[in-house]
């Protein structure tokens, strides 16, 4: 379903499906002070650990592999999480490779970020493709939770790298009871898994006038599969983050 002009109605509130930003440095808080629009803050779904228990039942042996390769922070705890419980120390020899610096930076929270062979790409698996390349005879470890991103794999697998997936995490929906009679003007969602918390906790959702904004293709078509209405999309050519999509839908509506 399409937006029509009778949806574009004034925002006063917004709630975002994301952890409450560690730092008042968040764009979303610039948002809200520029055009004096409430933000909230709240994870639609968490994360939580396989347990060495389980993990051992998958038969993955871990001083056989001799690269991991990290798509989310997440996965970088868990990683070394499931390394402390099954008593295995990482050798120093290990190499590291990350989508994006942030999450390359990150590993300093385990390791003498220095003294590693650690390697990270802009965005995706296919930024590392010159440096996987150079290293293609590594047997890799790919932790992933039970929703992985098909994308890496795809691409792992499509250049015939020798890697194993790990679930290590698994994502789950979170209790959303104590909002039951609370309205935004805009819900922002970031992950098919959100909407799928969204009708767990309320299986009778009716969008009525909340705008829907919807971050990446596959939320949207988890939104639109529900007979849903994106209002506000996310990435455009224009506004490449969401907050610079809701932003200019903002501009539009609140004159």
């Amino acid at each position: 379903m399409q937006p029509t002009d009778a949806r574009k109605k004034k925002v006063k509130s917004i709630l975002v499906t994301l952890p409450k930003p560690e730092t008042e440095k968040s764009p979303y808080y610039d948002l809200a002070k520029k055009y004096n629009v409430k933000v909230d803050f709240r994870s639609f779904i968490h994360v939580e650990g396989v347990p060495a228990k389980d993990f051992r039942k998958e038969k993955i042996n871990l001083p056989d592999y001799t690269a991991v390769i990290f798509t989310s922070r997440n996965a970088a705890d868990h990683f070394f999480r499931i390394c402390e419980e099954m008593r295995y120390e990482v050798p120093a020899e290990m190499k590291y490779f990350c989508l994006s610096e942030t999450i390359a930076l990150y590993l300093q929270k385990y390791i003498q970020y220095r003294k590693r062979k650690i390697f990270f790409g802009k965005q995706t698996a296919a930024d590392l493709a010159e440096v996987l390349k150079k290293h293609a005879s590594e047997k890799f470890l790919y932790p992933c939770s039970d929703v992985a991103t098909e994308e890496t794999q795809k691409f792992l697998q499509e250049n015939g790298y020798d890697f194993t997936p790990a679930v290590l995490f698994r994502t789950v929906c979170s209790d959303l009871s104590d909002l039951a009679d609370v309205f935004y003007d805009v819900i922002a969602f970031f992950s098919p898994s959100s909407i799928q918390s969204l009708y767990k906790n309320f299986p009778d959702f009716q969008q009525n006038n909340t705008r829907i904004a919807a971050f990446g293709a596959s939320t949207q078509k988890a939104i639109l599969d529900r007979s849903l209405i994106v209002d506000i999309p996310a990435p455009t050519p224009s506004a490449p983050s969401m907050t610079m999509a809701i932003e200019q839908y903002i501009k539009q509506v609140n004159k």
